[in-house]
């Protein structure tokens, strides 16, 4: 569900090629997102993370006071870049500590692509990536994590996961179920597979709630995925909101790409703030 396609799709609601030509890469993303009233003073900066295969360059940001509730943020294929900081310091606003973070650090640190626009540099490096390594990562990641004063590890983390980052939500969960107390994905790509290690079968080994969103596109090309979910949550007994976006293409929720539809994304956004409000209290 990565491919050719991510860059290239348009909908009703979406960027025009020419609004999303003026905000070039980095630049100009907060003004595509509304902020909240209330939103929280935030601090962010840029951390290096030990994990038993290297370094993983990330970006961290939360309220200039307080501890607060932990969210781990996994991308897309295109990786660890401006959009997806704006997008975390946006959650830090809502009230939580947002660590994004680089999933390709063995290979390269960030920015991992210098555009949108796929190629086949891009599908190797995904494919170098292991459902070990995710899981090793899910481990180092929310200990250090549970290091920051700025997070109160009273309360449960939360982790998201955009395309690619889908399958590594799932592990995350899966790996550290006492931590992970909710689970987002976003377009998430091969959450259900014949393989022995797919993701989906993570799902039993957690104690988190669930929300699945899934484009309209990609239930197209996997009709049966949303059905093994479903299925699977309710074997589980875990609180769950399965849903396909109706009109939504891969990706509709990645600020800059063409694919994003800001009315169908905000939509997600906020089912998002309502599980994380439920499920971190």
């Amino acid at each position: 569900m990565c491919d050719q396609d991510y860059a290239n799709q348009l909908l009703p609601g979406a960027l025009s090629r020419r609004e999303f030509g003026k905000l070039g890469l980095g630049a100009g993303f907060a003004a595509l997102l509304p902020r909240a009233a209330d939103a929280a003073e935030v601090t962010e900066s840029h951390v290096d993370i030990r994990t038993p295969d290297g370094t993983c360059d990330a970006h961290f940001v939360h309220p200039v006071a307080g501890a607060h509730a932990a969210v781990l943020v996994w991308p897309d294929i295109f990786g660890l870049r401006p959009a997806f900081e704006t997008m975390g310091k946006r959650l830090a606003e809502s009230g939580y500590a947002v660590l994004t973070v680089n999933p390709f650090y063995r290979q390269q640190k960030a920015p991992t692509s210098t555009s949108t626009t796929f190629n086949q540099g891009m599908m190797q490096m995904m494919n170098a990536l292991t459902a070990d390594g995710e899981v090793r990562d899910a481990q180092a990641l929310i200990a250090w994590l549970d290091t920051q004063k700025a997070v109160d590890t009273k309360k449960k983390i939360g982790t998201t996961g955009y395309c690619m980052g889908g399958p590594f939500v799932l592990r995350t969960a899966g790996t550290v179920p006492g931590r992970v107390g909710a689970a987002a994905t976003f377009h998430g790509a091969s959450l259900t597979t014949k393989n022995p290690d797919s993701p989906h079968l993570q799902i039993a080994k957690s104690k988190a709630s669930y929300l699945i969103c899934i484009a309209d596109s990609d239930d197209q090309k996997d009709p049966t995925s949303k059905d093994i979910l479903n299925k699977t949550f309710e074997d589980a007994k875990l609180p769950h909101e399965v849903e396909v976006y109706k009109g939504a293409q891969h990706g509709w929720c990645a600020i800059d790409t063409q694919a994003y539809n800001k009315d169908l994304a905000e939509k997600a956004w906020a089912r998002q703030l309502a599980l994380f409000s439920k499920a971190l209290a």
